[in-house]
């Protein structure tokens, strides 16, 4: 085989390595990427399945019909960088659904896992975290206006209860 008939191989660039949690110790930090890397490679199916089922019962019935009507059909990719999760979510006539693996979605949404729970409990503003690049989307950005619109006017998903019950620290006795 001549120079000319060399088979080119082009790779993509090298992701930067998974964002450790906050009050992960740094020596945990090989041991996390490795299994960022395996979760990275495992299908998004499953893990949009349960998330389908906790958005139905969440936020589809507090979800108004324009925001339906402009999110049916449409692909939206959660990543959550610090973990290397992929959700991949639809919303259908009958509720939400696992978005098919191919092809680019509509709207894609990347955060670590402490922005999206900060989100879910609205103790943090979507639009610091944007423009402080903490929270990146890609895609449709009218789709990701009304997305973020939307959840501001419904306010906290994170029931209240829980929430506290998340904060709360054990104590001396407990």
């Amino acid at each position: 085989m001549t120079h000319a008939q060399t088979p080119r191989t082009t790779t993509a660039p090298p992701r930067p390595p998974a964002p450790l949690p906050p009050g992960l110790p740094a020596w945990l930090g090989p041991a996390h990427r490795r299994v960022c890397g395996w979760v990275e490679r495992l299908p998004a199916a499953p893990p949009s399945f349960a998330a389908a089922r906790l958005l139905d019962r969440v936020l589809l019935p507090r979800l108004p019909a324009d925001a339906r009507q402009l999110l049916t059909g449409r692909c939206v990719e959660l990543r959550v960088s610090d973990f290397g999760l992929r959700l991949r979510l639809r919303l259908t006539p009958g509720g939400f659904a696992p978005a098919a693996e191919r092809g680019e979605p509509a709207l894609r949404i990347v955060a670590p896992s402490t922005s999206y729970l900060r989100l879910l409990r609205a103790d943090e503003d979507p639009d610091r975290l944007f423009f402080e690049r903490v929270l990146v989307m890609e895609g449709d950005t009218e789709l990701g206006l009304v997305l973020k619109n939307t959840l501001d006017a419904i306010g906290p998903l994170w029931p209240a209860w829980l929430a506290a019950v998340g904060r709360r620290r054990p104590g001396p006795g407990r």
